[in-house]
């Protein structure tokens, strides 16, 4: 019986609740309820381990704890909600809701234009249901699909979210289930797609007890942030079970349309049938099931393209992937920066292989890791690649969490803007980028065990060591990085900012409406970069029309000739026009070509051109 029931304690209605638990070491396993009455039940244990009963007289609401060989009690390793934290009691939860979404057909994935949001930071209150509030000035600004970071239990009310230990549990300071619930039937109301980060390849420290139940976690790999799991090793079915699940039950439950799977690099699986097949199969097996295109989103600095190649061509089958190499190309060219994992990047070459391919490591010798990384995506479509000039990691994960618009030009800020969204790629945005967020989006935590907080300490003043970073680093156990975090919406509406905003928008629609950018294809493009004048030339055609982009990276007004198609151009864009808060075109309106041209751009400036025959 137990094998067909869902992990976790399932509410059936009219007070009846099934609870299903994995602890195949475990002699005896009961339910201890809390609320709204004190009850215990043994459970009945199966041959592969599982636990199981169906509880009369158990509602919606009710709150316990397993209690292990009538010894320790912990809180369900699938918990649907933790409403007092991490260390306090499960609550059964009833799951259904007036979903209204049943008529929006999905956007295709080339047709998303991701903004990724910190739920704890992007609103002063910090909910799922403030974020609501913001969504129309989202969807007419042009984006199509929202992308939360984790959202799973974590300890305290601040963290990133990457130290969740209930994956199945929605954060009680967000919003809980419900909350999270309003919102993504708030974004299909309006046409946006949700992403949801999810963490497969560890759990946080603090409150994961995960391994009192089974051996959930291998000590023959190890990560960064903790104990590996353990996707290939004796028993590990049942831990694959448990994360498919989770995976199932983010896609079934809330109407999530994509997930975001954190550091796959660091989900370590030597199976000749791997993890993440098996999750890509299920997960596309569903999507089928529920008629509904639904999207695995990994990220991973392996620079492996099997992620994202087909099964039936050996690939592992998941939809897209984040490119790294197209930010820290971009990045070093615009800041100058080479310390860390920038020392590998810094040439235009390097940007246009990226345009060109995606991964720009894709075999060859990498100073920073001192060994080959990477493999050739040049068969890889491109609206299989994220690219970015910001995100959380890239911006987090500096010593004070400063963000673009405090290392680089206003024009350089609009010039990532032109690399980014008028790629080939999906692009995202990070929150905030948008109109020149000021705030800082540093790491923060809220964790009540001393010496976790010394150890989380300790290791990020060691990462930053790589990078040469110096400086005071904001203590991430302290409230004062989580509030500096807090994005000031208003500054969208002043100054330079509402300028950057209204080119955002403009560059949004271009893409959208121009069919030649519209289309996602490395097929039907040409790069072209000369390394000593810094000038990069990108020409994208497709049935119905035909633009050229021209990138001045350089910090002087640049003339350049370059070969452009014989017949009639007109200037679209011009990110040096006085409109755009520049010293004014040098570019005319229309131009001629007789196969070549030349013009004269702006420093750190970049023209769009569209073909009128």
């Amino acid at each position: 019986m137990s094998i067909g029931i869902t992990i976790g304690a399932n509410y059936l209605g009219d007070d009846k609740t099934g609870f299903l638990v994995w602890a195949p070491f475990r002699k005896r396993v009961e339910v201890r309820v809390i609320t709204p009455f004190k009850q215990t039940m043994p459970l009945e244990k199966d041959e592969r381990g599982y636990f199981s009963t169906i509880a009369e007289g158990m509602p919606a609401g009710s709150r316990y704890f397993y209690c292990l060989d009538e010894k320790s009690e912990y809180p369900d390793p699938a918990s649907r909600f933790q409403p007092q934290g991490v260390h306090g009691p499960s609550q059964v939860t009833d799951l259904a809701f007036p979903w209204e979404d049943s008529h929006w057909p999905r956007l295709p994935l080339q047709e998303y234009i991701i903004y990724e949001i910190h739920t704890g930071t992007f609103t002063p209150e910090g909910t799922f249901d403030a974020i609501i509030d913001h969504l129309d000035e989202l969807k007419e600004m042009g984006i199509t699909a929202i992308e939360l970071m984790p959202v799973a239990q974590f300890p305290g009310n601040r963290n990133w979210g990457y130290d969740g230990v209930y994956p199945f549990a929605v954060q009680d300071s967000y919003g809980g289930p419900s909350g999270l619930k309003r919102l993504v039937n708030a974004c299909h109301r309006m046409g946006l797609a949700v992403i949801l980060d999810v963490v497969y390849n560890h759990l946080g420290p603090e409150g994961n007890h995960l391994a009192e139940f089974g051996p959930y976690f291998t000590d023959r790999y190890h990560t960064p942030w903790g104990a590996a799991l353990n996707f290939d090793g004796a028993y590990s079915d049942e831990v694959r079970r448990f994360f498919i699940e989770n995976a199932l039950y983010w896609i079934t439950e809330f109407h999530i349309d994509a997930l975001r799977l954190d550091a796959l690099h660091a989900i370590l699986d030597i199976s000749s049938y791997t993890f993440l097949e098996e999750l890509a199969v299920s997960v596309h097996k569903q999507a089928e099931k529920l008629n509904r295109r639904i999207y695995l989103i990994g990220e991973s600095a392996a620079n492996s393209a099997r992620l994202i190649r087909p099964r039936k061509l050996g690939g592992y089958g998941l939809d897209a992937q984040w490119n790294d190499d197209f930010h820290h190309a971009l990045h070093v060219l615009l800041t100058g920066e080479k310390t860390g994992y920038y020392q590998d990047f810094g040439e235009l070459s390097q940007l246009v292989k990226a345009f060109k391919e995606g991964f720009i490591y894709s075999g060859g010798y990498s100073p920073f890791r001192k060994h080959r990384h990477g493999t050739s995506s040049k068969d890889i479509p491109a609206e299989r690649f994220v690219v970015f000039a910001q995100n959380h990691d890239q911006v987090g994960n500096r010593a004070l969490g400063e963000r673009l618009s405090q290392n680089v030009t206003f024009g350089a800020l609009k010039l990532a803007a032109g690399m980014v969204l008028l790629s080939p790629f999906v692009p995202l945005i990070f929150m905030g980028e948008e109109y020149g967020e000021t705030a800082p989006f540093p790491y923060f935590v809220s964790h009540s065990v001393p010496a976790l907080i010394e150890v989380v300490r300790k290791g990020r003043r060691d990462e930053f060591a790589a990078f040469g970073w110096r400086g005071e680093i904001p203590d991430p156990q302290d409230e004062a990085p989580f509030l500096s975090a807090r994005l000031n919406h208003g500054l969208r509406e002043e100054g330079w900012h509402k300028v950057l905003y209204d080119f955002y928008r403009e560059l949004i629609h271009l893409r959208k409406d121009n069919a030649a950018l519209a289309c996602l294809s490395k097929d039907n493009m040409e790069v072209r970069g000369d390394e000593a004048d810094r000038i990069l030339v990108i020409r994208h055609w497709q049935k119905g029309g035909e633009v050229a982009i021209i990138y001045n990276l350089n910090d002087k007004e640049m003339t350049t000739a370059f070969s452009l198609p014989e017949g009639r151009w007109r200037k679209l864009l011009d990110s040096a026009d006085k409109k755009w808060r520049g010293n004014g075109s040098t570019v005319p309106g229309q131009i001629g070509s007789n196969g070549k041209t030349a013009l004269t751009l702006e420093p750190k400036s970049f023209v769009l051109l569209e073909k009128e025959d």
